[in-house]
């Protein structure tokens, strides 16, 4: 459902003044116009309208997230029902039908408001479904970054990063002009919704939006010319898929040029879904290969505890300890000992969080061979086949003919 005129419906809690329009009267005055409710342009407009739309919900009975505050949800004794805002957009699902349609009459009553229908797009997401899943892609918003760096032409690549390349941010000549490099780095960023095979060298990219030089350039037009061979890869979600949440986690360490720091990866499925990944690089220097692995793990315990809360809430709740995959057996021990000594004792204590999460049974640590462990593509760049593999398991797909 979208909502007309949005920031029109808020209603203010103190009182404003606004010099008249032009064109209000016929000749200059002194008069000023006090508003009754909330326009575009006032700093307090996006946050009367949600409060409005808070209030009609909970009267409602619907029940803000405790882990998203965009988030509302109805228990009934015949099923849920969710709706999600986002500014002007508002998506509704659930199992009951009849609690949906008394929710759209309500809205409709509340706000000036226009039912689209079934979610098919938005905001550049491409959403399609039956019943053997869901199909989340960027088709056309693909296309359009790829016109817009004007490689229409260009020739393919298998990979978005050529093997074992990193890049420095003094390497090569500066850019005349950064605004084509810092709009494309921009929209990549976005395009990683859905393309979650393109996290690392977007977030590689993306260190250099200050100063960036003509191979930082170069590598940002290699990612696009992958993305063009690949325009209607997405996520799938299959129906019918377990509701058990798993994750992986990964580091590089010592991965950047400049400061020496790790590179976190990690990633979470469903059952056989990828629902949540990251490639960041981490906020300190680690002195081994094990803490930052152990950095990279406690980072991904973080993200689990924050989801087990998220699916307990809507009704899928997590009996069993999340696996949490590692492969650096150094930090699974160091995880798992709960003593203190040499190796350890220069780690921040926010790390040895993940202790807690082993001891109260929100997470195991198996270990994972590192042939099979599915966050080294948010770490470094690879091969062909590897990539391949890897973005295989992550449920990345090329659009299905069945959906």
């Amino acid at each position: 459902m979208d909502v007309k005129n949005v920031f029109l419906h808020g209603d203010l809690k103190e009182d404003i003044y606004m010099t008249p329009p032009p064109g209000l009267f016929s000749s200059s005055t002194l008069e000023v116009c006090k508003l009754n409710r909330s326009l575009y342009g006032l700093k307090q407009a996006p946050r009367a309208w949600f409060e409005k739309f808070r209030s009609t919900l909970l009267q409602f009975k619907f029940v803000q997230s405790q882990y998203d505050s965009s988030l509302f949800l109805h228990k009934t004794s015949i099923g849920i029902v969710l709706l999600l805002v986002y500014v002007d957009d508002i998506f509704i699902i659930g199992t009951d039908s009849l609690l949906i349609i008394q929710l759209q009459q309500r809205l409709l009553k509340s706000f000036h408001m226009k039912d689209l229908g079934l979610l098919t797009y938005f905001l550049g997401l491409e959403v399609q479904s039956n019943s053997s899943g869901i199909f989340l892609n960027q088709h056309k918003y693909t296309q359009d970054l790829v016109a817009l760096a004007g490689l229409q032409d260009s020739s393919l690549v298998d990979t978005p990063l050529e093997v074992n390349v990193k890049y420095d941010s003094d390497e090569g000549e500066l850019l005349t002009d950064p605004s084509l490099y810092r709009q494309l780095v921009g929209s990549l960023n976005y395009l990683t919704i859905t393309r979650p095979d393109i996290s690392f060298v977007v977030q590689q990219v993306s260190q250099f939006m200050h100063s960036p030089r003509h191979l930082h350039l170069a590598a940002v037009r290699r990612i696009i010319r992958y993305l063009r061979g690949t325009p209607c890869r997405g996520l799938f979600f299959p129906a019918g898929s377990s509701l058990r949440l798993s994750a992986f986690s990964n580091a590089d360490w010592a991965g950047c040029l400049n400061t020496r720091r790790s590179v976190t990866g990690w990633c979470m499925f469903l059952g056989d879904s990828l629902i949540s990944w990251k490639s960041k690089k981490q906020d300190r220097v680690s002195k081994s290969s094990t803490e930052s692995e152990y950095r990279a793990m406690s980072a991904t315990c973080f993200e689990i505890t924050w989801l087990r809360g998220l699916l307990n809430e809507i009704g899928f709740s997590q009996s069993n300890a999340t696996p949490l995959h590692a492969d650096n057996i150094s930090a699974i021990q160091i995880a798992t000992n709960l003593v203190y000594h040499e190796r350890t004792k220069h780690i921040e204590v926010d790390c040895h969080y993940i202790r807690d999460a082993i001891n109260t049974r929100v997470i195991s640590l198996p270990h994972v061979s590192i042939t099979l462990q599915i966050a080294d593509v948010f770490t470094k760049s690879l091969t062909r086949q590897r990539h391949q593999f890897l973005i295989g398991k992550l449920m990345l797909l090329d659009q299905p003919t069945s959906i």
